[in-house]
């Protein structure tokens, strides 16, 4: 049972509608992953969160966004992360 509470995208209005848009459409992808819209009971980290991921991912710099995606993953998985 989940003791987290997800703001579903048919919940979300306002800020957190409008971030998850841009996350959908930065990412290509249909759906707002599980840790933003866990993250979206508070608007304002979510947005705090998603400007940084944002910027850091997908801004310029000497990697590009699919190094920087695979590294992510590599960290994860040596982590032991499940998500």
């Amino acid at each position: 049972m989940t003791s987290i509470k997800l703001i579903s995208e048919s919940e979300a209005t306002g800020k957190v509608k409008s971030i998850y848009e841009d996350i959908r459409a930065t990412l290509k992808i249909d759906f707002v992953p599980n840790m933003y819209r866990a993250m979206a009971v508070k608007p304002d980290f979510l947005e705090a969160n998603w400007n940084k991921v944002k910027t850091v991912m997908q801004g310029p710099g000497k990697l590009d966004t699919i190094t920087k995606e695979i590294i992510a993953v590599a960290v994860s998985a040596v982590m032991g992360c499940r998500y």
